[in-house]
């Protein structure tokens, strides 16, 4: 399926009942190739069955990552922060973890200092040492034995959701987790305002975007609410289950903007902001700062680990369509191809997504940005959504070709 056109390997996947719909927007530099469409349909609360629309109001997941690191960038343009002086002052209670190193035979958790503080730089580029713990079994096993479990309704701040160990020496390794998370408090405490409200003021506004299309979870207001793709009978409370592969753990526990993972938008919302970057037409960071934004972050110490990340199980989400053994690096804001591949990627593409269902991409030297969210049904057929993405990714360059 990876190899077909969109039209064909979607519409298939919704004739069999694997997936409901999608929204694909792709532009390019100048504007002059738009490929936008909303495909399938949705049922909604009632039981009504409508047309997906291109304004439909998509849960990002973790491709909110990249708003958030937009929103860190303005802060450090505007200059209460930098990328590379220690966060220790704004944010002391992530300064002071120490780097879980396993577990002695009798059980107690091995901890020692960190060797050196962490910067806005690492939060960024996953090079920190803050990790989820469900990608990482020792982080896992210090969670269920020091923390209790956390009661039903009950939700938590960025603070307290990772109060957990570091997984590894800042900037010496590799692994994904809840570094914008930690970032986008940072944007917070900077700033005297929410990130959702950062975010609506200085990225939605320059662009045009409807400031109520950009909300944090729990998206309000009546009219918007009515164009959330997952508020539907599968997903009442619009946890945004089906982009998570099911599940809906990180909003129903989440409180307050998390940078991580917690934002709304329409595709064409996000489409605006990939394009600006694209374009570096100035609305919302200054030329050098997107231009730093393609460069790999990942230093000589962290090599080893990013490597191994790529190489793990979890591999296959962290390469992001692209092939084993590609050369890749990490910018700011997502995965960073180090060289071309014909017909696709070069070697100045930044991409990443969300969940399962959400996917971007913004190629400097060939000039083409784009997302695809697939929205697919429940139980999620992880391998038919793989594939779907693979075909969006691959197919709107040959629509761009030709």
């Amino acid at each position: 399926m990876a190899d077909d056109n969109i039209e064909a390997a979607f519409a298939a996947a919704i004739a069999t009942g694997k997936i409901n719909g999608a929204i694909i927007c792709a532009t390019n530099t100048t504007g002059s190739f738009t490929y936008n469409r909303a495909l399938g349909e949705r049922t909604l609360l009632s039981g009504e069955k409508r047309p997906q629309a291109l304004d439909d109001i998509l849960y990002l997941a973790s491709a909110t990552k990249l708003i958030a690191t937009i929103a860190v960038l303005q802060c450090v343009e505007d200059g209460p922060l930098t990328l590379t002086d220690p966060i220790s002052d704004i944010a002391p209670e992530l300064a002071n973890k120490k780097v879980l190193t396993g577990f002695a035979s009798d059980g107690t958790a091995k901890l020692v200092p960190v060797k050196r503080p962490i910067t806005l730089e690492m939060l960024l580029s996953h090079t920190s040492g803050t990790a989820y713990d469900f990608l990482v079994p020792d982080l896992a096993r210090w969670r269920r034995e020091n923390e209790p479990p956390l009661a039903e309704g009950t939700r938590r701040p960025v603070e307290e959701a990772f109060n957990y160990p570091l997984h590894f020496q800042p900037g010496e390794g590799w692994m994904y987790g809840p570094g914008l998370d930690w970032a986008g408090r940072i944007v917070e405490r900077v700033t005297g305002r929410t990130l959702g409200d950062f975010v609506r003021e200085r990225i939605c506004k320059p662009l045009g975007i409807p400031l109520d299309e950009a909300q944090f979870y729990p998206v309000k207001g009546e009219g918007v609410r009515e164009r959330l793709v997952d508020l539907n009978p599968d997903d009442p409370e619009c946890l945004g289950r089906a982009v998570a592969g099911g599940a809906g753990d990180a909003n129903a526990r989440s409180e307050g903007d998390f940078g991580g993972h917690g934002l709304f938008m329409t595709g064409p919302g996000y489409l605006e902001v990939l394009r600006s970057l694209l374009v570096s037409d100035g609305k919302l960071l200054r030329p050098e700062t997107v231009n730093g934004m393609f460069r790999n972050r990942i230093g000589a110490e962290a090599e080893a680990g990013h490597r191994a990340a790529m190489e793990s199980p979890p591999g296959m989400f962290f390469r992001v369509g692209t092939e084993p053994g590609k050369k890749v690096g990490y910018g700011l804001g997502g995965l960073l191809t180090l060289e071309d591949t014909e017909g696709w990627y070069s070697d100045e593409t930044l991409t990443w997504g969300g969940g399962m269902t959400f996917t971007w991409f913004l190629d400097r030297k060939n000039g083409l940005c784009g997302l695809g969210a697939v929205q697919a049904a429940l139980p999620v057929d992880g391998k038919i959504v793989s594939d779907l993405k693979q075909t969006f990714r691959r197919d709107v360059y040959r629509k761009f070709a030709s």
